[in-house]
Parts: structure tokens; sequence; C-alpha cells
């Protein structure tokens, strides 16, 4: 069996490592793409987020992982076996990584059905693509950028639906496609469409590090892991079970998270003094937001939680002038939290104002019916 180094173990690269922690925990964010030169753990942090996250519980023989505890989410096999059997057998596997390679077609993605299995025998039968190998785990896909557009769409949207639907000749099939999707290309080689690149929550771009002390750091573990894997790994053994137990608390305490409307207002006016196109954004940092405040173990989001959000969701969503780069400087962004923070404050004062005067109008109606 070939190890994985330890996601614990990887050096900097910390908004890289932050993104995929909290996809993690909601894979509903709706994916990352990391964006760097070459050597920089894009793939080394993908594969190892996925050796750190916990067994899961599946239905037993389903070849889509279906969650026990989620019958509303059962693909249409386990259906039809809980239908018949009224039980269904829980068995344990280790949480999948998929690597998609840049040569995928729409049906190596999606899966098949054999429709003369279906028009001859009547039968339904399907095979599954690579959105069945990655539910409920992680899906890589290297070189993004130079893979299909079409393709691309496909893995986009089923990681915001959460569900794969295959249909030919008036015959379907579904199953849950709930997965976290890494995407990682190196920016010489081409970029994203911007109707893609918009489609990814989270965009992170890594360099490599230029501090001497880090280099010879990712040498010295680099040296110890490929002379000792085993050994490596035990080393880092009682970080990866603490990273791996915050992330599975986070996931059970996300639903918990609280929000008010003036951390909606502050998040609007935010991504609106930044010029964003759409809504997506919004919707990313409030998930994200959440799931950062679940990560660190509180039942509230707070300022805090909303920048670190801001900076994963909008720096690829800005607008820039051709042959410009677009930037979000630490100082732009907290500039205009505060900024949108008082917006968020004004119009809590005036909604509460209103409230108020018409509970006053509406009590002298009354003493003039009395």
């Amino acid at each position: 069996m070939r190890l994985t180094y330890p996601f614990s173990a990887i050096v900097g690269q910390e908004r890289m490592k932050r993104a995929l922690i909290l996809n993690a925990i909601n894979p509903q964010i709706g994916g990352v793409l990391i964006r760097g030169e070459r050597g920089t753990a894009k793939s080394t942090a993908a594969r190892a987020l996925a050796a750190l996250l916990p067994n899961i519980e599946v239905v037993q023989g389903c070849r889509f992982g279906c969650d026990p505890a989620r019958p509303d989410l059962y693909c249409d096999e386990c259906r039809e076996r809980l239908a018949r059997e009224g039980q269904l057998p829980v068995e344990t596997r280790p949480t999948p990584f998929v690597d998609l390679p840049v040569s995928a077609t729409e049906d190596r993605v999606v899966g098949t059905l054999d429709i003369e299995k279906a028009i001859q025998r009547g039968e339904r039968h399907f095979e599954p693509g690579v959105l069945a190998a990655a539910n409920r785990g992680v899906l890589y896909v290297d070189e993004v950028n130079l893979l299909d557009d079409h393709v691309v769409d496909l893995l986009l949207d089923s990681a915001a639906m959460g569900v794969n639907v295959v249909e030919r000749e008036g015959i379907s099939f579904q199953h849950p496609a709930r997965f976290v999707l890494v995407g990682s290309m190196n920016p010489e080689e081409g970029d994203l469409r911007p109707q893609l690149l918009d489609r990814f929550a989270h965009a992170v771009d890594v360099v490599g590090l230029t501090d001497a002390a880090e280099r010879v750091e990712i040498l010295r573990r680099r040296i110890y892991y490929e002379q000792d894997p085993e050994g490596f790994r035990a080393a880092y053994q009682e970080a990866e079970a603490e990273l791996c137990q915050r992330i599975t608390a986070a996931r059970q305490r996300y639903d918990l998270v609280q929000y008010t409307d003036k951390d909606m207002y502050t998040i609007a006016a935010l991504t609106a003094s930044f010029r964003v196109d759409g809504h997506r954004a919004d919707i990313v940092i409030l998930r994200t937001a959440r799931a950062h405040a679940a990560y660190e173990g509180r039942l509230a989001i707070n300022d805090r939680d909303i920048l670190l959000a801001a900076e994963l969701a909008l720096p690829h969503r800005m607008k820039k002038q051709p042959f410009q780069e677009a930037t979000l400087t630490p100082e732009q962004l907290q500039s205009n939290m505060r900024q949108a923070r008082a917006e968020a404050e004004q119009a809590a004062g005036e909604e509460q104002q209103e409230s108020l005067e018409i509970q006053g109008s509406a009590a002298a109606a009354d003493e003039k019916k009395v």
C-alpha cells in the first residue's frame, strides 16, 4: 500500500490548507481551485486531505457509497433494495480519492446507461463513472485548465447539486455525488474561462516559499519521508488524528452555526464594494464563514470569519482590465470590511427606528378606536 504524505506535515501554504479543510467540512461550499507554479504541493495537499479524513459508513455493497443515515440521498439501486429488504446492512470504507485524467470524456465522468439491455431485456443497467467513485470523498483534477470545458461544467454542476442524473432514450438513473472538488493548474499553461473560474467557490494562488528556513524544513521533511515513509507518518500521527477530529466535530457543528441579518448585510455590502457580478460570492462567503466558525468550535459567525471567507471567495471574481491582474490586498479587504460593517449597523438602526415608528402608529390608531 502506497503511503500518503501527511497533510499536517506540509510546510506553509496556510491559505491553501485552510480552503481544503473548510471544503472538507462542507463540500457544498463548491470546491477549491489551486493556481501556482510547479512543485508547490498542490497535488500533495489534495491527496493528503483524502488520507486525513475519517473512514465513512456506507450501505454494504453499494457501488456509490450511499450514506446509511441519509435515505433521502440514496441511489436508485439502494432505494429499490430498501423497498425489497426493509433494512440495508452497513460497512465501513476509507474516504475515496479519485484523480481525474485530463483526457476524461463525458461518459467516463458521469457514467453510462446500457440502452441495448434496456431495450432487449427490459433491464436498467448503469455503469458508474468518476462521479460515483468520488461520492463522499475528494475528486482531484490536475491541470483543470486543459480539461474540456464541457467536462468541467459537468463536474461543477455535480459538485453544486450533490447528485448525478444520467438520462438516455427516456431511461434515467441517479445517484448521490457529494464530493470535495479540488482543481489545480499552472497559469503559465493558460487560464480558465471567466465563467468556469467563477463556478469554483474558492481560488488560491500558491508560490514557492522564499524563506530559507522554510525551504530547508521542506527539504528535511521530504528526505525523511522518502527514507522512512512509515516512520515519518508515525511522527505526524497525533497531529493528523487531532486535525481529523476537528474536521469531524466541525461537520457535526456546522448546521448549528448561527448568523444574523446584520452579518448577511455586511457580506452583501462587502461583495458590492468590490463590484462582484452575481450573487454566488455572497453565498460562498456565508457558507465558508459558517464552516470556519464550526472549525473553531463556535456557534455564531463573526467579522473574522467573514474576512477569511472573503479572502478565498473574492480575488478570482474581481473585475480586471485587459492585460491586468485583479489584486486584493489585506488592507483593502479590511478597509472595505469596516465600511460594510458600518453600513450594516446603519441599516440595522434605520430598520429598528422604522419598526418603532410603525409600532407607535399602530398604538396611536388603537387609542383613537378606544
